[in-house]
């Protein structure tokens, strides 16, 4: 069985689900500025708001006005624990201010008080995405040094608001998305430029995040020794393309920018993996003599994950592209809408991978099947599809726990409310166990209705996943 303590919950992120873009203070952030994909093409960016254009951003499912309503939903499901993110613009509007915004945090003083009500357990992501866009156009993002310093603060007020509240923090959301996909917009507000070298750019942007993660958690620490800190690595699983001896190196090398980040968390120095990076792609990075020690000083407790899918890797062969990930199609693996390859059993190597590497907890923050879900007549959403995935998912966790002796501390399924997908600005992806009334035009009542998926993870969690315990060591 697993422990009693296993935390169950679900995750969102601000940017995705709260809405109320300029309530309260708040300043535009990255993803104000970002529109929805139009036929699967990439989301345009603007420089700013352009009057008349649907950003999905703004009222996404309006959990600023709902959450109280959507809090009490998490509870009747059982949740253990919730996900979210504080947004940067919300609390920071310019992101360089000395002094908080006042109004930003008593909206978070009022999630706090909700949760507590609950006894649901935040986990809190300081940086998911949502990064004010002031910094990208007054100081180019984190290229610049100085947004440690921005950072740094943010985190301080944040921290000392609410250090009796949370025990569990992530620093920056899917770090390793800075270099790992094509266009490290959502991580680092980059957009790269046409004589640029894009390697040299996203490593010493990544090298000021690593400082200011690091930073961040010796400071913590010293506001409340009980805080917990993770970093938060999105981990898709490679599998050789070919049993070609060449496509197995291909893997290792596809691993290694996924380490990278890691390593630098969890030993608090850049090993030879990072080492090999650099002179893979000719970097040199501006490293301050102060830096070595930043980084041996702010290690962290756990490692957070993102897993949804898995893909193959060659030298050779035509390529697909998951979550922003390119890689290759593996026929043995069935595909979403939307391209992603489900491998349940990928999980299990995920986690055995980081455990095998780092021996350092684990924590699955997100994992979830996004799809189109339509209401039928009797008015329910019957999600079976979604219960599959969660339910195959799951198992294979805990065959990495209970049979591989996995050390991992909970789970938290992606979307647990629908929002507003990350890689499409579409609603229609939805991954909730709560459906949400919005379009992907951003129309709709934006009444709740729970999924058959929402009995199903309440069972779940209520049993603490014995059934499907009993039924991985007592199969029929």
């Amino acid at each position: 069985m697993l422990p009693k303590t296993f935390l169950w919950g679900g995750a969102t992120a601000a940017n995705q689900c709260e809405g109320g873009y300029q309530l309260n203070g708040k300043g535009l952030s990255i993803v104000d500025v970002e529109r929805a994909s139009i036929n699967k093409q990439k989301r345009a960016i603007d420089n700013c708001v352009v009057p008349n254009i649907y950003y999905p951003s703004h009222e996404a499912i309006d959990f600023f006005h709902h959450y109280a309503e959507d809090i009490a939903l998490f509870a009747e499901m059982g949740f253990k624990c919730y996900r979210f993110s504080i947004a940067w613009s919300r609390i920071f509007p310019r992101g360089d201010e000395l002094t908080p915004n006042e109004a930003g945090l008593q909206f978070y003083d009022r999630i706090f008080a909700e949760l507590k009500k609950y006894n649901i357990q935040p986990i809190v992501t300081l940086s998911h995405y949502e990064m004010p866009l002031a910094l990208v156009e007054e100081y180019d993002s984190w290229r610049n040094r100085q947004l440690i310093e921005f950072f740094t603060r943010f985190c301080e007020v944040v921290m000392k608001r609410y250090k009796d509240d949370v025990t569990y923090w992530l620093t920056f959301n899917e770090i390793n998305a800075t270099v790992e996909v094509p266009r490290p917009w959502h991580q680092a507000g980059l957009i790269y430029r046409e004589d640029e070298d894009q390697y040299q750019v996203s490593l010493q942007a990544s090298h000021h995040m690593l400082v200011a993660s690091a930073q961040v958690v010796a400071l913590g620490r010293r506001i409340n020794p009980q805080f917990q800190f993770g970093c938060m690595l999105l981990y898709p699983v490679f599998y050789p393309l070919t049993p070609s001896p060449k496509d197995t190196v291909a893997v290792h090398e596809r691993l290694s920018y996924v380490y990278y980040y890691g390593d630098v968390h969890v030993k608090g120095r850049y090993t030879h993996t990072c080492q090999a990076i650099w002179q893979r792609h000719g970097i040199t990075l501006k490293i301050e003599p102060e830096d070595e020690q930043i980084l041996r000083s702010g290690t962290v407790d756990f490692i957070g994950l993102s897993y949804y899918f898995s893909l193959a890797v060659g030298i050779d062969g035509s390529s697909s592209e998951g979550n922003l990930i390119v890689g290759n199609k593996n026929p043995y693996l069935e595909t979403t809408q939307w391209g992603w390859q489900i491998d349940a059993t990928g999980l299990r190597v995920a986690l055995n991978n980081l455990y095998d590497r780092y021996e350092t907890p684990l924590f699955i923050v997100e994992n979830g099947l996004g799809a189109v879900d339509e209401i039928s007549t009797d008015g329910m959403i019957h999600d079976a599809y979604r219960i599959a995935y969660i339910d195959a998912h799951i198992e294979a966790m805990q065959q990495a726990i209970l049979i591989d002796h996995v050390g991992v501390i909970g789970y938290t399924t992606w979307g647990c409310i629908d929002l507003v997908s990350a890689s499409t600005g579409e609603m229609s992806k939805r991954y909730g166990f709560i459906y949400v009334d919005v379009d992907d035009k951003g129309q709709g009542t934006k009444k709740r209705i729970k999924k058959d998926s929402f009995t199903w993870y309440q069972h779940l969690i209520m049993t603490n996943g014995a059934e499907i315990t009993e039924r991985l060591f007592n199969p029929e």
